[in-house]
């Protein structure tokens, strides 16, 4: 397989073709000069001259263009390793952010399981059952769990509230219930006192009609 298969870049395919024209121009002169070799003591034709001399101007051609394509390759590979380096940045930049991302992911599913199993403290509740509470208010019957939870929850604080209520009734009543029978027994004491005090003034008296 030729190199012109392998390389199908452009710009690759043309410094190719400058080098192989360069390489065969260079085994053309060198061929000439040998068919044309002459002692040193002899001058060469002027016909030779001028052919050697047209085939190194396009020699130095071919080799100017090999060193401009030389130089374009060199910064077009610095151009590329900068590329190369920046789309590598880019890449590790995404990588961890990627990897920002799985552990944001993992994280929030860890919580949504923890808030998922966690015993919330309205499971405790002492409620009515379902049954008996829509019994009691049919109009949740069409409601969903959550909007049903609401509902009964709503229901025991209303029931309690009236509890309450009533607690503080009976409180009120008791304490005064209370104060009445201190007041009661503060009026009983005083009367025992009075009836103590009526009887010892009643004794003199006593005594006396039990002299007569």
């Amino acid at each position: 397989m030729t190199s012109g298969k392998i390389v199908q870049d452009p710009f690759l395919q043309s410094v190719l073709l400058a080098s192989a024209d360069a390489r065969q121009r260079c085994m053309e002169l060198i061929d000439f000069a040998e068919r044309s070799a002459v002692s040193s003591s002899q001058t060469l034709p002027n016909d030779i001259k001028l052919h050697l001399s047209q085939q190194q101007r396009l020699l130095h051609s071919d080799l100017a263009t090999l060193r401009d394509a030389s130089r374009e390759s060199i910064f077009e590979v610095r151009m590329t390793k900068q590329s190369t380096s920046e789309a590598r940045q880019e890449i590790d930049r995404l990588h961890l952010q990627l990897q920002n991302f799985y552990y944001e992911e993992r994280h929030l599913r860890g919580e949504i399981s923890a808030c998922e199993s966690y015993d919330h403290q309205y499971q405790q509740l002492p409620l009515i059952p379902v049954e008996e509470f829509l019994l009691e208010q049919p109009e949740h019957s069409d409601d969903d769990e959550k909007s049903l939870m609401f509902a009964r929850i709503n229901h025991e604080l209303a029931e309690r509230e009236a509890l309450e209520q009533q607690r503080q009734g009976l409180l009120k009543t008791k304490q005064s219930l209370i104060a009445d029978n201190k007041k009661r027994k503060e009026d009983l004491a005083s009367l025992d006192k009075d009836l103590e005090t009526f009887i010892d003034a009643a004794k003199p008296i006593q005594k006396l009609f039990e002299k007569h």
